[in-house]
């Protein structure tokens, strides 16, 4: 499997999630961007960046890319998961599917799910 070159939003928000670099995390996001993540939504950066804080730079979140297809300015991404986070009951490897929708060069929306298994994200 060969993934694709990443666009630099989507690059930027991997790579500042793997270093626990908030700033540039958020950085990566347009102004009035929008996240969902398990079914609980942020919108703004303000409002991302508590979230980002606790769930991703908090808990040392790392991101491993398995798999991305890019289809217009919309990246589908599948990525091993780890972290410090609570871990009872999940699988392991633990991973996600990232959604993501890019507008004027930023994140304007991502979506992450934990996919059923068979199910797919790319």
């Amino acid at each position: 499997m060969t993934t694709p070159t990443l666009p630099p939003p989507v690059s930027a928000y991997v790579e500042a999630t793997n270093s626990f670099n908030l700033d540039r995390l958020i950085a990566a996001f347009a102004d009035d961007a929008l996240v969902n993540d398990h079914r609980d939504e942020f919108v703004g950066k303000e409002q991302i960046r508590t979230w980002a804080a606790r769930e991703i730079i908090g808990d040392h979140v790392t991101m491993k890319v398995v798999d991305a297809r890019l289809h217009g300015d919309h990246v589908a991404l599948k990525a091993e998961i780890d972290g410090d986070f609570d871990k009872k009951g999940l699988p392991s490897p633990l991973v996600l599917a990232f959604y993501f929708s890019l507008e004027r060069n930023r994140i304007g929306q991502l979506v992450i799910v934990h996919n059923k298994a068979g199910q797919s994200a790319t």
